[in-house]
């Protein structure tokens, strides 16, 4: 390598230093907050459908996924035709007005299984619309040489409310029920659309043929993705990792929790580790910028994050906290803050590829594929799992995982291995 090559890769991007801009950092904070609302909602839906059987918890929460799933696609074609700002200011719009009007239903109705399933239903079918958008606005405001640490904050901000937002839905559902949480939501959505009001893209971002039928402006978003260089590696390591390390916390560390005797009280600090690991990556990666090679870093997070799950199941199995000196919840612990590490190396490097490599015309409908890669994965692999810890033990359940990241780990390795975050800031 000659010197003078050697200075032009040391030369800093332009606007890779520089503040990130107050309209994002404005619409961050605002997207928070609504954020921490969808949270509390989620917690007292959970909590009153619960009041009405088993069964009826689980319709209550699948009438919400269901259309968010089948309409995912639509949403981001929809947003990238009429433009992601104003689909999200018409889905706060419409969220207001059914919060409200679940408020008022709660306090003359109480809490009827079909007023739960309606509220469910009508907030999955705006989330379909709602998500892919909101996906696609850091891209529409921010410098692509600014992607990654925009991108890192707003999954800090995200994890910080996930570690808040549940004691927090406790207590306000305690507190005031499902109608008082409804009109908090319904604040939240407000703050959202006196933001959005007010900020506007400050990149452009064409809109797609108005003239094509919407089905196959749909279907264009999978054929953009599939000639994109280093798009459908980058989502097939997006399923991978929704499959198999998404269930750790969720699925796999509850089983292994009842299997060995731990407390919800100790679950819940593994738990909190690994959203800590998650925090300090992307608050690190939000100030100093991510790796130059986020293919080989998000598959080194994948190893990290499978070394730890290998390890908590070592410490529920074996008294790995013994060999160390620990006591073994301190042990399972520490390995659930390296998924979390692991887990934040792996967003933080990979969202900006996909994100960033996607053509302007598409950025909402890639978004919307994310999506149903991760929730396609995890409707595989959360009833194989727990199908696989019932017929065995949670300790195997959590070893496939394990193997399983490492495999993805390998694959992405393999498939992103020339890709510099060079490549991807010059995407279209």
């Amino acid at each position: 390598m000659t010197s003078s090559h050697a200075a032009r890769r040391r030369t800093p991007r332009p606007g890779a230093g520089l503040p990130l801009p107050a309209s994002y950092l404005v619409w961050l904070a605002a997207a928070t907050v609504s954020q921490l609302g969808d949270v509390v909602f989620g917690f007292a839906m959970g909590w009153v459908a619960a009041e009405h059987g088993g069964t009826a918890a689980g319709v209550v929460l699948a009438a919400g996924s269901l259309p968010s799933v089948l309409l995912l696609l639509l949403g981001g074609t929809v947003a990238d035709r009429f433009g992601a700002r104003r689909v999200m200011i018409a889905g706060d719009a419409v969220m207001i007005a059914v919060s409200l009007a679940l408020a008022v239903a709660v306090l003359h109705a109480g809490t009827p299984l079909w007023l739960l399933l309606a509220a469910s239903v009508l907030r999955g079918i705006v989330s379909a619309f709602y998500r892919p958008s909101a996906g696609s606005m850091p891209r529409r405001l921010v410098a692509d040489e600014q992607l990654t640490r925009a991108l890192a904050l707003r999954q800090g901000a995200a994890q910080t409310v996930l570690l808040l937002g549940a004691p927090l839905a406790g207590i306000l559902v305690s507190a005031g029920g499902l109608g008082s949480v409804a009109l908090l939501d319904a604040g939240t959505f407000l703050a959202v659309l006196v933001v959005l009001l007010l900020v506007r893209p400050r990149y452009a971002t064409p809109s797609s043929d108005p003239g094509e039928p919407v089905w196959r402006a749909a279907l264009d978003g999978v054929r953009v993705v599939r000639r994109t260089p280093g798009l459908p590696a980058a989502l097939g390591l997006t399923g991978g990792a929704a499959a198999f390390l998404l269930p750790t916390m969720t699925l796999v560390l509850p089983l292994l929790a009842r299997d060995v005797g731990w407390g919800a009280s100790a679950t819940g600090t593994i738990m909190g580790a690994q959203g800590a690991g998650i925090v300090l990556v992307t608050v690190v990666v939000a100030r100093r910028g991510g790796s130059r090679r986020p293919g080989m870093a998000a598959s080194g997070g994948l190893v990290t994050a499978a070394l730890g799950q290998a390890g908590l199941v070592a410490a529920a199995s074996t008294p790995i906290g013994e060999v160390l000196g620990w006591p073994t919840i301190a042990a399972a612990a520490v390995m659930g803050c390296a998924v979390g590490v692991g887990s934040g190396l792996f967003t933080a490097h990979l969202a900006p590829v996909v994100l960033g490599s996607a053509p302007r015309t598409h950025l909402a409908r890639v978004q919307a594929l994310v999506g149903l890669v991760q929730v396609l994965a995890l409707t595989i692999t959360n009833p194989a799992l727990g199908a696989l810890a019932s017929a065995t033990s949670p300790a195997v359940a959590g070893g496939v995982c394990a193997l399983g990241l490492l495999a993805c780990a390998a694959g992405g390795a393999t498939a992103l291995r020339r890709l510099t975050l060079d490549q991807v800031e010059g995407a279209q």
